[in-house]
């Protein structure tokens, strides 16, 4: 008789277990999977299929000899597993055959997609592919180094849209729009001037940050010959490379291979990549989230409707157990496949605190250098608890994560809200404590008044590499057409002194320095702010404002080159700021001055001093006196000099820099 109730209980445990439906009206019940093999697994005895949904009746999987067209070849139901998970193992060779998934939940069968973690698709991503991953390295890739990279600070940054860069017709280069056109040297444009990688090469940068280059929505990949546009911030598939910049998107090897070969050969010329990823939002509600499991991967309104702090209709619930082991397995996964050396986050304030550290702690457990950053915002209001949200005022509370600047940024052009709004360049008064703020790197000075900075009141960084320092970006306009904007009665040789004063504060601040590509040859957009998806004409990279601005691109390349040769300008240590550099009052508001003594971070030069004139007119500043080396004034950089000065009263032309050092 104990022998039968205890055969009784087994079986009402079984059929309770066999009868559980997770509660479809509460998300956080669904059981979150342990495991780390979902997707699709290839080996030539065997593809393992695995996808999580718990709120699904049933699964099938039907597979293709292409990636669009044509009947399935077979269609098999998955089995249910644990955890909510649903796999099926199919015993024969299945390499570069597509698939896709469709679950039936609440008695409706969803649309046909790939599962969410595909690493291979065919045209426009509608259906994934059974990829062999090491048949898509290009020659040597396992030999693949990462350039050397000793501190965060070391770090300047070249924000690149991949198809800008080759697409223009004076660019030289044969790939146009393309990863392969990252990967040719010696490009020329019609008039001899250097172009594309070399050009970055030259310019002596440290890092490409590709703008949005994983599988996005909103360029047909069936017309490589047009000319649609998209910045890419519209995900489809987050784990593998966008179509349209590839030779072939039909074959869903050849995007994986040529992205590889661009990394290569990007570190192979002394250049890290970073790439630009999108997870605080999917392209639109219809995205293969939803056609796994309704609703989960995103926040909603207590009315049920989707939240919307990206401004884009939708926001992912970083915070759920599946999207937070989504995204760390997700960037994982770049960086050990692809090679990929830092990570910018699209609108990070949408994420919460707990997700990036988790993001953090298993890149830098993978790789101690990768660099992470993003923007410290969001575009709206979110559900998400401000006190948890990856956002500037919680920086603090981020593990190895830096975060833009907007407080320099608006400081120096001024504010976003006002395109017409003036900065310290421009000689706006009331802007050089917000400059001074960013000068320090954002951490804690005592000679800031925060106070009187524009959108802080209090240090926001712990450390300067936590602190992005930028004048502009892709979005909002190029930093030329800014100050045109501001300032319409100026003429143009005003308005290059502007502009490298400007990214002269950049490039001598301590913090990560960065740069959009092309402000170097003072990059126009017309005055279009946000060119998402304005066309070529607007967006790509006119290499004749080279030839034209030569003595630009020369001041910024010597800038580049003076950060890089002298490490008074890249401290580790909020500490070591505080100890080396102190500002002394000019007797005018707009003009900042300060000095970096004691040979700090082992600089050669004992002393150096800064002074920023933003004012038009010239003015007077007294500096300690000595004699001094000049080694920039505001016309020209010359590291060994440009003429001895002695201390005392000196003249610092208006709008310009003024650098000078003792040995």
């Amino acid at each position: 008789m104990k022998y039968l109730k205890i055969i009784f209980a087994i079986t009402i445990v079984f059929t309770l277990l066999a009868s559980f439906k997770p509660d479809n009206t509460n998300p956080d019940a669904y059981p979150a999977y342990s495991g780390n093999d979902l997707g699709v697994n290839w080996s030539p005895e065997k593809t393992v299929f695995k996808i999580w949904a718990p709120t699904a009746s049933a699964v099938k999987l039907r597979l293709y000899a292409s990636g669009d067209g044509g009947k399935p070849l077979q269609t098999i139901n998955l089995v249910k597993g644990h955890e909510g998970t649903w796999a099926i193992s199919v015993k024969e060779d299945l390499k570069n055959q597509y698939y896709t998934f469709q679950t039936n939940v609440n008695g409706s069968w969803l649309n046909e997609r790939p599962d969410i973690y595909a690493k291979a698709v065919g045209i426009n991503g509608k259906r994934g592919m059974v990829v062999d991953m090491i048949s898509t390295n290009p020659k040597k890739w396992l030999l693949d180094k990462k350039p050397v990279q000793n501190s965060f600070t070391d770090i300047i940054i070249y924000e690149l849209h991949v198809r800008d860069l080759s697409v223009s017709p004076n660019s030289g280069i044969e790939h146009k729009g393309k990863f392969l056109g990252l990967t040719e040297t010696k490009t020329r444009a019609p008039d001899g001037t250097v172009t594309g990688l070399d050009h970055i090469k030259s310019l002596g940068v440290t890092h490409i940050h590709l703008l949005p280059s994983f599988d996005f929505n909103s360029v047909d990949e069936r017309k490589p010959g047009s000319t649609q546009y998209n910045w890419g911030y519209d995900p489809l598939n987050y784990n593998v490379p966008e179509g349209s910049y590839s030779t072939d998107a039909y074959d869903g090897n050849v995007r994986i291979r040529e992205f590889k070969k661009m990394v290569q050969t990007l570190h192979a010329n002394g250049l890290r990549v970073i790439l630009d990823v999108v997870y605080n939002h999917t392209c639109d509600t219809s995205a293969n989230f939803n056609e796994f499991v309704p609703g989960y991967f995103y926040r909603h309104k207590a009315d049920g409707s989707y939240a919307n702090g990206t401004g884009c209709g939708n926001e992912t619930a970083s915070e759920k157990a599946m999207m937070r082991k989504y995204m760390v397995e997700s960037v994982v996964y770049w960086a050990k496949e692809y090679h990929i050396d830092g990570f910018r986050f699209d609108l990070m304030g949408v994420h919460d605190i707990e997700t990036m550290n988790a993001i953090s702690a298993a890149l830098h457990g993978l790789d101690p250098t990768i660099f992470i950053y993003g923007e410290g915002w969001t575009a709206g209001d979110s559900p998400l608890p401000e006190e948890l949200r990856a956002d500037k005022k919680n920086v603090a509370k981020l593990d190895k994560i830096a975060v833009f600047s907007d407080d320099i940024r608006d400081g120096l052009r001024g504010g976003w809200n006002d395109v017409k709004s003036k900065g310290f360049v421009s000689g706006a008064p009331g802007t050089a404590e917000s400059v001074k703020f960013g000068i320090v790197g954002s951490v804690q000075h005592p000679q800031v008044d925060y106070t009187r900075v524009n959108y802080d009141k209090a240090p926001w960084a712990d450390e300067p590499y936590q602190t992005i320092t930028y004048v502009s970006c892709h979005d909002d306009n190029t930093l030329w057409d800014r100050l045109k904007i501001a300032n319409p009665t100026v003429s143009e040789a005003e308005l290059i002194k502007m502009d490298k004063l400007a990214n002269a504060i950049v490039l001598t601040s301590q913090g990560v320095a960065f740069l959009q590509a092309g402000e170097e040859m003072l990059r126009t957009k017309n005055g279009v702010a946000n060119s998402f998806n304005s066309p070529d004409a607007i967006n790509q990279l006119d290499w004749s404002r080279k030839t034209r601005y030569k003595e630009v691109f020369n001041y910024y390349r010597s800038l580049i080159a003076l950060r890089k040769h002298h490490p008074a300008f890249r401290m580790p240590s909020a500490k070591m700021i505080r100890e080396h550099l102190n500002f002394f009052d000019t007797g005018d508001p707009g003009i900042i001055g300060y000095q970096i003594n004691g040979n700090a971070n082992g600089d050669s030069w004992g002393n150096i001093l800064m002074v920023f004139n933003g004012n038009a007119a010239a003015g007077k500043v007294k500096i300690p006196r000595g004699k001094w080396r000049l080694v920039s004034d505001g016309r020209e950089i010359d590291e060994k000099s440009i003429k001895a000065v002695t201390g005392g009263q000196v003249i610092i032309p208006g709008t310009s820099t003024y650098i000078l050092y003792q040995l």
